[in-house]
């Protein structure tokens, strides 16, 4: 802060003198330049757990739930097709010395073709479900962010640092009554007024696309 002062105050000197040097010689001397706005003498610091402060809303906490139901029948058809490929694997290899050359490569092509069908739809699957994540986080992020923002200026808070973010860590220390993680949850959920969803065993939101592991070769 020092040094943004002192800058700014240079600024102002060297506007000053220019000033001077083209007035007529019995104008008056210029007006000191003005001070630039003192910093406040103390910064109040506060940290938060923004990603975790988001998915643990109710808001997103039901809408996450929401998603789940929605990919539900999506995930069992895919277990569905994964049980049908390794029936008909385990079929073949309990069968194939009783089949002929041409029944065994007809076999081989069908799980083949499932096997692809499964890789392709799981694909497709978890670029849905991300897509719908990634959706899902940004809108009620954007609305944590402005009422935490609120939050802090109607609190005097004049910095406030994202203790959640692991790859860019930027909070080393700090001590417990400066996280606002949990005040923020609380006045968003009041704001909002969306009940907390009825719990049914873990709730922590996955990012990754609900889908079984593809068939592995036998």
């Amino acid at each position: 802060m020092k040094y943004l002062s002192l800058s700014a105050l240079c600024l102002c000197l060297a506007g000053a003198m220019t000033a001077a040097g083209q007035a007529p010689p019995d104008s008056a001397a210029p007006k000191p330049a003005a001070q630039a706005p003192a910093a406040p003498a103390t910064a109040k610091v506060a940290v938060i757990a923004f990603q975790a402060a988001v998915t643990q809303t109710n808001e997103f906490q039901r809408d996450y739930a929401d998603l789940q139901k929605k990919y539900e029948p999506k995930r069992t058809q895919l277990r569905g097709l994964n049980d049908e490929i390794d029936k008909l694997t385990k079929q073949l290899q309990e069968q194939g010395a009783q089949l002929s050359e041409a029944e065994r490569a007809a076999r081989a092509r069908t799980i083949d073709d499932k096997k692809k069908q499964l890789d392709r739809e799981s694909q497709d699957a978890q670029s849905d479900w991300q897509g719908d994540m990634q959706q899902t986080i940004n809108g009620v992020a954007a609305k944590v962010g402005a009422l935490m923002t609120d939050f802090a200026k109607s609190r005097g808070y004049t910095l406030v640092l994202d203790a959640g973010d692991q790859q860019n860590a930027t909070v080393l220390y700090a001590v417990p009554s400066t996280d606002i993680t949990k005040a923020v949850i609380d006045a968003y959920n009041v704001k909002s007024g969306i009940p907390a969803p009825v719990a049914q065993g873990a709730s922590a939101p996955a990012v990754d696309a609900p889908q079984p592991q593809p068939a592995q070769a036998h």
